[in-house]
């Protein structure tokens, strides 16, 4: 009898500190949930301040980072096979077959994405969510083909669909513009989005790769997937209105104005200024990027840093991580910048780029091509921006999608150029030479440009819409039938 007293106070012993326990992982519990909830609507409030409050924008924003953080896992694994894994001389020839097969037939066929984006701006989401489950399934496809001539195919069809991406993106952003903020400044914080996304993927799919080049592929399938499903969440007013008499298919293709005759898609000297100025950057982007590659594995480029000798490797990471860097800082600066003179903003981006070419001539040495690097990436990020705010204010809806697709394919053909001059081996001093001689004769031409266009401003607003042609213009009335006895009357 003695023993059940000894039990019952176990018991409660136990009972109290089950429920002890109990409390406490409730409380830690809780405490976390709280954390993590304070975590994700911190997170919610800068990107909400970010897209101005409006919720279409966070959603687009969302988007554009999925976009980017798959193209950058399909970027590392594409690299790993056609660079890196293969003697210098082979690596050559991969690169530029990669050139010839993916990026020039790309070029013949980008502007067919926008007239045929702007036959169906009225479902435009659904455009969307389409090239993001069609670069799902082709980086599957890479994945199993990364030896084989089909890695070619479907790499050019991935980069179809990424401009085709980029462009109803881009026509898609006045129809959800905030109104506390510029266009410039929507295009800079959506770019910043993206480049933030594939800095954050780009360490998972180094991971990835290390398993094997094909994982980074894999996994840009499930990110492509889950951005299919966030398009199809973008509000209804992505879309534009359908219009009242649907046109041919073919039609789409034959652009004429209300006279009958043809009409310009790019219209106005500032859209074509601002152009031609991008495509110039974009030019000695392509250039810089393959020829210093390629100067840093024939051995040709200073590999001293801070009094360190640094590897091929290591090299080649600090001036590509000059172009990512400037890039970001680029659009990081745009974001709170509305671009007022876009023609001025090159031009000064031109001149300091060539300045900082002229010092790596003269003091051949890595900190120099790295500052080159870094300042070429920053130009060339806020002509990009001038060139889609020129685009997006000055050019009606109904051209907006085949003006993108028609710059695109100028920005391409100039990185190609550039790209393909810098296949061809160089001295690592020449090439930057060549670099700071054909930036001088390019400043020159903007600056003039830039004197020529100084009274045209950009406001930051979009285009308004044109207005309807009126059916009295087109057809006149039948002539209302009078009594012979009116007539005599009024006569």
């Amino acid at each position: 009898m003695v023993a059940m007293p000894v039990w019952d106070t176990a018991g409660r012993a136990a009972a109290a500190t089950a429920r002890g326990a109990r409390t406490a992982a409730q409380r830690v519990l809780s405490g976390g949930r709280r954390a993590t909830t304070g975590t994700g609507r911190a997170i919610g409030r800068v990107r909400s301040r970010f897209a101005g409050g409006e919720t279409g924008m966070i959603r687009l924003f969302d988007l554009h980072a999925l976009s980017a953080a798959g193209d950058t896992l399909i970027t590392v694994g594409l690299a790993g096979t056609i660079f890196f894994a293969v003697p210098l001389g082979e690596a050559r020839t991969k690169v530029a077959l990669y050139l010839l097969v993916t990026m020039v037939p790309f070029a013949l066929l980008a502007p067919l994405i926008g007239p045929l984006l702007d036959h169906v701006r009225h479902g435009r989401r659904y455009a969307l969510a389409s090239t993001m489950l069609g670069r799902a399934i082709l980086a599957w496809l890479i994945a199993d083909h990364l030896d084989e001539l089909a890695l070619y195919p479907a790499a050019f069809g991935i980069l179809v669909l990424s401009r085709g991406y980029g462009v109803a993106r881009a026509a898609a952003v006045p129809r959800l513009l905030p109104e506390p903020l510029g266009l410039s400044q929507v295009n800079a914080r959506g770019s910043v989005y993206g480049s933030l996304a594939g800095l954050v993927v780009l360490p998972l799919g180094l991971a990835a790769f290390w398993f094997g080049p094909q994982w980074p592929l894999r996994v840009a399938t499930v990110i492509f997937l889950v951005g299919m499903v966030i398009a199809l969440r973008l509000p209804a007013r992505a879309d534009s209105d359908p219009p009242e008499t649907p046109q041919p298919f073919p039609a789409a293709w034959r652009r004429r104005d209300r006279n009958g005759e043809r009409e310009r898609v790019f219209a106005g000297r500032l859209v074509v200024a601002t152009v031609v100025g991008s495509a110039t950057h974009r030019a000695l982007y392509g250039f810089l990027l393959i020829f210093l590659a390629f100067a840093i594995r024939a051995g040709e480029l200073p590999s001293r840093l801070v009094g360190l000798s640094l590897g091929d490797g290591i090299t080649l990471g600090v001036v590509s991580g000059a172009l990512v860097a400037g890039t970001f800082l680029a659009v990081a600066a745009g974001s709170r910048l509305r671009i007022r003179h876009p023609i001025a903003v090159q031009a000064g981006g031109l001149l300091v780029a060539g300045v900082v070419a002229t010092a790596a001539t003269i003091w051949f040495t890595l900190p120099l091509v790295v500052l080159l690097c870094l300042v070429t990436a920053v130009s060339s990020g806020l002509a990009k921006l001038a060139v889609d705010s020129s685009i997006q204010e000055r050019l009606p809806e109904r051209l907006r999608a085949t003006a993108f697709a028609h710059s695109e394919t100028v920005l391409m053909l100039a990185f190609v150029a550039g790209a393909g001059v810098g296949l061809i081996p160089i001295p690592g001093r020449l090439g930057v030479t060549m670099v700071a001689g054909l930036l001088l004769l390019a400043v020159v031409r903007t600056a003039l440009v830039a004197v020529l266009l100084r009274g045209d401003r950009l406001s930051g607003r979009p285009a308004a819409a044109a207005p309807a042609p009126e059916r009295a213009a087109v057809e006149a009335p039948p002539e209302p039938i009078r009594d012979p006895a009116d007539r005599g009357a009024a006569e």
